[in-house]
């Protein structure tokens, strides 16, 4: 390359001089690396920012000896000034309307504001204490207004009253220096309480008599005294009686959370019953298809007209501690199905019984034993009808079997039976009546004279062939 440049005749860099560090590139001397000028000084480990803040800046200047107002911190102010002349001000004199001494101040105020009111003598507020006259307090305070307790009977003189409403204008009815500066070398001993209750009852009985009832004042000094009687009593316990206290209130506390689980237990518990009620009564469903299904067959067993449950509403009981309204007694439960629910709102309505009536102890009850009756009619009236609705059918097939032959069934069984249905089934939602056939309303006539009654189920009348079995 520098004979290259030599050709060209172009400048070249000098020639190094060749040395031992240069060949074997070990140097004796540390490279010095050169020092930022602005570089930011590390905060040690485990001081706090505000205070490595209050220690350097990063200018590394020294910190400040006093507060000074360099326009380098957080916020900068500026001042703005405008064109218009400053408001002069002048030292003079005022007096505070609040004071009865006539005392007079000086302070600088603007001239602008000169002759004004002192600004601040709107904030001295003052209790209006009323006063009475010698003919109110032989009328009235002495002896007291009818129905209304009057303080003389306490032992309270004139000039004790007096000095007691002097010292309420004196203290603006702060009642503990009125304690305090009472008069006991002239008057006897009262407390805060008394002195309170003669007051407000002053009070009372000058409002009664003017006709300010409006402003009528009250004071419980029996009450005062209980609870500054509890106070006290609060104030003075032991340490011993304070580890007791918490003892219990732990107690307390585990009580209540094992009260809470129980009850938790008990609503899973009646969950699972209103389930396991549920599957029952999809069951009993499903047996009542089968069953209308079989209706049919010729070799159907016979029914067993006995079997009719009669189960009505089970309220549960509310047995747990604590608070619970008395109307959740009277809610029906899960397991009462929705027609039945209606029906038994038909049945009260016919009744002309609230829905929802007052939840006394007696009237809920009641109200409960009548709509579990309702139920067991509900379900009385269902058996009845499927009973009467499978005699029928027999006597059909009877007829089918037998050609030319009547069955006859006794009046007061079937028929009777039909038209309490008919007439019933309208009150009760759900119920329909049982379908009548041509041959259904022909059987329904008066039965002609016969030597005997056959029954269809078996009985020991029945002729052979005909039984059901």
């Amino acid at each position: 390359m520098a004979d290259v440049r030599d050709i060209l005749e172009l400048e070249r860099p000098p020639t190094p001089e060749l040395t031992k560090e240069a060949i074997i590139g070990v140097s004796d001397k540390k490279k010095i690396k050169p020092k930022k000028a602005h570089e930011p000084m590390k905060r040690p480990e485990g001081m706090h920012r505000e205070l490595f803040a209050l220690l350097y800046t990063d200018n590394m200047d020294a910190a400040p000896i006093f507060p000074t107002d360099t326009g380098k911190g957080y916020k900068q102010m500026k001042a703005k000034l405008g064109m218009r002349r400053v408001r002069p001000w002048k030292w003079m004199p005022f007096t505070n309307p609040a004071r009865k001494d006539g005392a007079v101040f000086h302070h600088w105020r603007r001239l602008a504001d000169e002759g004004k009111e002192y600004p601040f003598a709107q904030f001295n507020k003052q209790v209006p204490v009323p006063s009475y006259t010698d003919s109110e307090y032989r009328s009235t305070l002495a002896t007291g207004l009818p129905g209304v307790t009057a303080g003389g009977q306490d032992g309270w003189s004139r000039e004790e009253t007096d000095h007691l409403m002097d010292l309420c204008r004196r203290f603006d009815l702060r009642f503990p220096i009125i304690h305090d500066r009472w008069d006991r070398s002239h008057f006897p001993e009262r407390s805060v309480e008394d002195l309170k209750e003669r007051y407000y009852e002053i009070c009372s009985l000058l409002a009664v008599m003017r006709g300010q009832e409006t402003k009528t004042y009250v004071f419980d000094a029996d009450h005062e005294r209980r609870r500054k009687e509890q106070l006290r009593r609060l104030f003075e316990r032991t340490p011993d009686q304070i580890e007791e206290e918490q003892t219990l209130l732990n107690e307390l506390r585990k009580i209540e959370a094992r009260k809470k689980e129980r009850e938790k237990k008990t609503q899973d518990l009646q969950k699972l019953i209103t389930a396991a009620d549920s599957q029952v009564e999809s069951r009993k469903a499903e047996r009542k298809v089968n069953k209308k299904k079989l209706l049919h067959h010729p070799l159907r067993p016979r029914p067993d007209a006995m079997a009719v449950e009669t189960a009505g509403i089970k309220f549960p009981d509310f047995k747990g501690t604590g608070v619970s309204l008395r109307s959740q007694r009277m809610k029906l439960p899960a397991s009462v199905g929705q027609k039945k629910t209606k029906a038994i709102e038909h049945l009260l309505h016919e009744l002309n019984i609230e829905l929802n009536p007052m939840p006394t102890e007696e009237i809920s009850v009641h109200f409960n034993e009548l709509r579990s009756d309702m139920v067991l009619l509900y379900e009385l009236k269902t058996a009845l009808a499927t009973c009467e609705f499978e005699l029928q059918t027999l006597r059909h097939q009877y007829e089918a079997l037998n050609p030319g032959k009547t069955l006859a069934i006794p009046m007061s069984v079937s028929s009777s039976a039909e038209k309490s249905l008919a007439l019933s089934s309208p009150a009760v939602p759900g119920l329909q009546p049982p379908q009548l056939t041509p041959q259904t309303l022909e059987a329904q006539k008066p039965p002609k004279p016969m030597s005997e009654i056959i029954d269809v189920v078996g009985s020991p009348g029945t002729p052979p062939g005909v039984s059901g079995t």
